[in-house]
C-alpha cells in the first residue's frame, strides 16, 4: 500500500470480497526528507494516507523500513548507469528487487495466499499458467515496468486494477468504498528524484557523471562541451548548445562514451539500429529455440513494433531486429509483446558490450 488511489482500492476491493487483507507499506527515505516531500510514492505523508486507509477497512497495516534495500539497489544502480553511459529506469529495478522479490518473500512468510498490487497489468491464467498482458486501460498500462517478474512471482501475484477501463472508474470505487485517498492526485516523476532534477541525485552518488566533457560529431569533430554525461540520452535532441546542429542539419544524441566523457552526436539518419542487443532477459514463456516473430517494446512510450528476436542461450543475449531500424537506448527495456502477452524482456545494451568490444 503506497498511500495512493490504486493501491488503496486494491485493498478495498478484496476486503469487500471477503479476503483477509494485510496491508504492507515500504518506507524508503529517512522520515525527516519523505516528510517534505509531495507527489511521490513511499514519502512520509503517503505512509500516514495508507495507515488512515487500512483504519478505515478495518486491516492490519505495517510499515517495513527497506530505506537501505532501496538506496543499494535503487538508488545507487540508478547513480551507476548513468556513470556508465546508460539511461536507466528505476521502476523496474524497485519492482525487482524491493517489491516483487522482497514482498513476495515476506508474504509467503507471513502464509498469504497470494500478493496482491495496485499495477495496471492483467494477470490471465493460460494453457502452461500464469501470463502476463497488458491492462485494459492502454494509457494506464505498466506491462514495460514489469517485465522482469519472474514466472513464480507472477504465479503469486494479483492485478485486480488491470480489467479497469480508466481512472476515473477506480476512484469511482474509492468513493463508494469511502477511502479517504478518493481524490489524492497520482505521484509524478521518479519517486526518489525531486522537482525531476535527477542529476542532482545522480552527482550525490557519482560525481564523475557530472563532469564536463566534449560534444563530439561521429565524424570526430569536436562541436562543444557539456556539463556531464548524465544530462544526455540517446536520442535526445535539446541540451546540446552549438552543438545542436551542423550547418542547417539538426543533430542528436547518438551515444555516449563513459571512459572518455564524451557526447557523440550525429543527423537523426545515423541514430536507428537494424540489430539491438539485449541481457538480463526474463522469460516469461520457454526461450525460442529459433527465430521467433513478435512486438517490441524499446521505450516505455511508445507503441510496440514488429520485430525478429533470435535467443542466444550460450551468451545469455537476445538479438532483437526491428522490422524498420529503431533508436534504442542502453540501459532502456527492450519488453517482448504477443499481442496484448508480454513474452518476457531484458536490457538494451551498449553497442560495444553487444560486439564484445571493451565497454
Amino acid at each position: 500500500m503506497s498511500g495512493g488511489v490504486d493501491s488503496s482500492v486494491v485493498a478495498g476491493l478484496l476486503r469487500e470480497q471477503g479476503h483477509e487483507v494485510i496491508g504492507a507499506t515500504l518506507q524508503l527515505y529517512d522520515h525527516g526528507a519523505a516528510t517534505a516531500r509531495k507527489g511521490a510514492c513511499c514519502a512520509g505523508q503517503d505512509i500516514h494516507d495508507a495507515r488512515r486507509v487500512a483504519d478505515r477497512l478495518d486491516i492490519p497495516h505495517y510499515v517495513l523500513d527497506k530505506e537501505s534495500r532501496f538506496s543499494d539497489a535503487v538508488v545507487q544502480d540508478f547513480a551507476d548507469a548513468y556513470a556508465r553511459g546508460e539511461t536507466p529506469i528505476p521502476c523496474v529495478r524497485c519492482n525487482q528487487t524491493v517489491k516483487f522479490h522482497d514482498l513476495v518473500g515476506m508474504a509467503r512468510d507471513l502464509g498469504a495466499e497470494a500478493m496482491a498490487t495496485g499495477h495496471y497489468v492483467r494477470r490471465v491464467e493460460g494453457p502452461q499458467g500464469a501470463e502476463l498482458h497488458r491492462a485494459a486501460d492502454p494509457q494506464r498500462d505498466q506491462s514495460y515496468f514489469l517485465f522482469a517478474t519472474t514466472a513464480a512471482q507472477l504465479a503469486f501475484s494479483r492485478f485486480p486494477l488491470g480489467d479497469y477501463p480508466d481512472k476515473a472508474a477506480v476512484r469511482a470505487v474509492a468513493a463508494r468504498l469511502g477511502l479517504p485517498v478518493a481524490e489524492k492526485p497520482d505521484s509524478q516523476d521518479i519517486c526518489f528524484v525531486p522537482q525531476g532534477r535527477y542529476h542532482e541525485v545522480v552527482a550525490k552518488h557519482r560525481p564523475d557523471a557530472v563532469e564536463p566533457g566534449e560534444i563530439v560529431h561521429l565524424d570526430g569533430r569536436v562541436l562543444g562541451r557539456h556539463q556531464g554525461i548524465a544530462r544526455y540520452t540517446v536520442g535526445q535532441g535539446r541540451g546540446l548548445g552549438q552543438a545542436s546542429r551542423d550547418g542547417e542539419e539538426p543533430l542528436y544524441v547518438a551515444g555516449v562514451d563513459a571512459g572518455t566523457r564524451r557526447v557523440l552526436v550525429g543527423p537523426r539518419r545515423a541514430l536507428p539500429q537494424a540489430v539491438v542487443t539485449v541481457g538480463e532477459v526474463n522469460w516469461l514463456i520457454a526461450p525460442p529455440g529459433g527465430p521467433l516473430r513478435c512486438q517490441v517494446k524499446l521505450r516505455a512510450r511508445e507503441e510496440p513494433r514488429p520485430a525478429t528476436i533470435a535467443w542466444d542461450a550460450a551468451a545469455g543475449l537476445l538479438r532483437v531486429t526491428p522490422e524498420e531500424p529503431a533508436i534504442a537506448a542502453p540501459g532502456q527495456a527492450c519488453v517482448l509483446y504477443d499481442g496484448e502477452r508480454v513474452l518476457g524482456g531484458g536490457f538494451i545494451l551498449r553497442r560495444a558490450e553487444a560486439t564484445g568490444a571493451a565497454a
